[in-house]
């Protein structure tokens, strides 16, 4: 039977949560419901919101109560929450707002479909599947040049900070096989790159398949033109990965590598795993073999315990390091893990100041570094239209910079020379040299 019901999912947060919005959209549109990109003509309004910390739920929450009060003027509206922050706040939100008519976690999404038809009495529902990794069924994705594949699903890695082995699960991957046919699927639709996914990609197994040999697997599909991947974990990346992303010509020379804390103290404190002489032994060994790489890394700033003297062993190791770019955060407790009940917490004032210290020093290093850019000649892959200009062009390079392309039209996927002529604190901007291949060039 045809369903007429039109749906509008909003997504907060990480790639996962993207890849999770397009998963629901896919088992939506296979049950004939109507995905749509305007809030106010949907029936169906759904929320995947992310809880890795407390800022992030607040805006979940804010968005979700102007959606339901909507529902005073139109009560057939349903609205929905998914995502870390279903699984984790669920209960407590089923209370809080019991104009919510449907809550799920990541592993629940497969029979949402039946679940939006009959709506539960509680909104909250348990997954039925706490392995699910919905290898089965395919994401309906965005047309473009790039697109996310979750790889693996849940984390075996115990953090004390994160709350994401309770949303997500322990850790399972799916099957080699599966995610190299979808990568060729995916090149016959028309996307050039594939950006893959996990909690952490380094500790990818299945049937004695490794992320390297996951990795080199895709790199050899023709038609793929650049691979990316993200979350990494120090402990678990490789001598053979940093062989194969600097062998490989197709898989980006791009690596996000989380430190968190130059302070082995802290890092210990963290259940990290691993020693900051460890991280930057990593740090030179890609330095050494990929000399064009880019390194970017998050960094939380307070932890509880943290002393001026570990802040200050962070700051060196940024130092040191020279990263690319940095997400920098102040830490936030998140109810159930470790961290939340250690004490010792660091005043909200120390914290602003150490965030804003790395913060500084991170753009500095940043600046410096894509001044060091101008001037030279870079490989683009156009993305989409500049939001600062519908008459401009935005890209990547292999490393993962933003490229403004002004004054021309090109097609997502188009790949071309450009000649780097200014920066500003996070964007390169460059002038056009030359169109690289025949795959989208409007007008040249």
């Amino acid at each position: 039977m045809n369903n007429s019901k039109k749906v509008f999912i909003r997504t907060y947060g990480c790639q996962m949560n993207v890849y999770d919005s397009e998963l629901v959209s896919g088992i939506l549109k296979k049950n004939d419901y109507s995905i749509v990109h305007d809030e106010g003509s949907a029936d169906i309004v759904l929320v995947t919101g992310c809880t890795i910390r407390e800022h992030a739920d607040q805006r979940a929450l804010g968005y979700i109560r102007q959606v339901l009060a909507r529902k005073k003027t139109n009560s057939e509206l349903i609205v929905g929450l998914l995502g870390c922050l279903g699984q984790r706040a669920g209960p407590e939100w089923q209370e809080m707002l019991p104009e919510l008519d449907l809550i799920l976690g990541p592993d629940a999404y497969r029979n949402i479909h039946f679940l939006l038809q009959n709506l539960p009495k509680k909104s909250f529902v348990e997954p039925e599947n706490i392995l699910e990794d919905y290898d089965d069924i395919p994401p309906l994705r965005k047309k473009g040049a790039s697109a996310f594949i979750a790889i693996s699903r849940g984390c075996d890695h115990n953090c004390t900070y994160c709350i994401v082995p309770f949303t997500r699960g322990r850790e399972r991957s799916r099957p080699l096989n599966s995610i190299v046919k979808e990568v060729g699927n995916l090149v016959e639709e028309g996307f050039k790159e594939v950006t893959l996914l996990g909690q952490n990609v380094n500790s990818y197994s299945n049937n004695g398949d490794s992320f390297p040999d996951l990795l080199e697997k895709i790199s050899e599909i023709r038609g793929i033109k650049r691979i990316r991947f993200t979350t990494s974990h120090p402990k678990d990346l490789s001598e053979r990965l940093v062989g194969i992303i600097r062998d490989k010509e197709n898989v980006c020379s791009h690596v996000h590598l989380p430190v968190q804390s130059g302070s082995d103290r802290v890092l210990k404190i963290m259940g990290r795993e691993y020693t900051s002489d460890h991280y930057l032994r990593i740090i030179d060994l890609m330095k050494r073999e990929i000399p064009d790489v880019c390194i970017t890394t998050d960094i939380i700033s307070g932890y509880p315990g943290e002393t001026e003297e570990d802040h200050q062993k962070t700051l060196k190791l940024v130092e040191e390091v020279e990263y690319d770019s940095a997400f920098t955060f102040k830490y936030s407790p998140r109810e159930g893990t470790p961290a939340c009940t250690m004490g010792n917490n660091v005043p909200e004032p120390v914290k602003t100041s150490r965030l804003n210290e790395v913060s500084t020093l991170q753009r500095s290093i940043t600046a410096k570094k894509n001044q060091e850019i101008i001037g030279k000649t870079v490989k683009v892959m156009i993305e989409t239209v500049s939001k600062r200009s519908p008459e401009d062009m935005l890209g990547k390079t292999d490393g993962g910079k933003n490229v403004i392309v002004p004054n021309v039209k090109l097609n997502p996927g188009a790949f071309c020379s450009v000649r780097i002529v200014a920066t500003s604190s996070q964007t390169l901007f460059g002038q056009l040299e030359e169109v690289l291949d025949d795959n989208g060039s409007m007008t040249n």
